[in-house]
């Protein structure tokens, strides 16, 4: 592993760059990285941005950007685009809208690709994260692809998890009871200037009035923006570091820390278990298995067990 360890603990954007590249254009899982930066990890506040395409989600992160940088606080933004189907490589759309930090040397923006991860992460973000912890960054935010499906993974990666939705998102609104409802700390109506707004606020609110919530527990938020005219920014902002607070009260964010390591060490376990596993030969005898015309005398539980044998 060549990677200037010196270089991103004193935050110097090229060594941070090459590391990125590093973890990005790994053929497989890699912990060296991890345990290289481990001493200096668990620092920076974490935040997920997810919602539908067009929910305008990167003028969302604009905003509070400019809002941290204005409390001097260093952020770092992991924008994961769709992958380009013809190069295999990020659309870079994000970063340019959120050009205008380009100049700051306290703002570092990455556009990675998703690379077919289901879950709106790329596999490679976590790392990419600590990374930024290591450099001192004191923010992260991953900005996902926002495919509107159940992005458990941006819980998972993130402490506080933002759920970005428009006063046209009626029908998302009502499949999210057993979906994006359950991951969201901040629900946020941008583009209230819409007609729709108040309905969809008021429908998220009543969905949240039925859910019961202990009194040590975080009661989900719902703000209006309109992140174009950096309305309700300052709200939203408010209620961001009022999670904030929450979660340190309760220790919350270390656990949350705990938590991801656990889940980076199971990842690579299954990950080297089933590279071992699925050698030439067993791939040969499952397909030799399954090769058969008549699939009605295919017994898959027998097989598995054949493989596993």
């Amino acid at each position: 592993m060549n990677i200037d360890l010196d270089g991103i603990l004193n935050s110097k954007r090229l060594a941070i760059t090459r590391a990125l590249s590093f973890v990005e254009n790994a053929d497989e899982l890699d912990m060296s990285l991890t345990d290289a930066l481990f001493q200096h990890l668990g620092h920076a506040y974490r935040i997920g941005v997810t919602g539908p395409p067009g929910a305008g989600k990167s003028s969302l992160v604009d905003g509070i950007i400019e809002y941290w940088r204005k409390m001097d606080k260093r952020v770092a933004v992991i924008s994961v685009d769709p992958t380009s189907p013809f190069t295999g490589g990020a659309i870079l759309g994000d970063r340019v809208r959120m050009g205008r930090h380009y100049a700051d040397k306290h703002v570092f923006i990455r556009s990675m690709a998703s690379r077919g991860s289901h879950g709106g992460l790329a596999i490679c973000t976590q790392d990419a994260a600590d990374i930024f912890d290591a450099a001192g960054f004191d923010v992260i935010i991953y900005e996902t692809v926002g495919v509107g499906q159940v992005e458990l993974d941006v819980a998972n990666a993130a402490d506080t998890t933002l759920v970005v939705l428009v006063p046209e998102s009626g029908d998302d609104i009502q499949a999210m009871k057993a979906g994006l409802m359950e991951i969201a700390d901040i629900f946020i109506i941008n583009k209230a200037d819409r007609q729709g707004a108040n309905q969809a606020f008021a429908q998220i609110q009543s969905m949240l009035e039925m859910r019961p919530v202990a009194d040590d527990v975080w009661s989900p938020q719902v703000i209006k923006t309109n992140a174009l005219k950096a309305e309700g920014i300052s709200d939203l902002m408010n209620t961001l570091i009022a999670h904030q607070n929450f979660l340190d009260k309760q220790g919350i964010i270390r656990r949350n820390f705990k938590d991801r390591i656990r889940s980076k060490i199971w990842n690579h376990i299954e990950e080297r278990m089933s590279r071992q596993f699925w050698t030439t030969e067993k791939q040969a005898e499952l397909n030799t298995a399954v090769s058969q015309d008549d699939l009605s005398v295919l017994v898959p539980g027998k097989i598995v067990e054949n493989l596993l044998s």
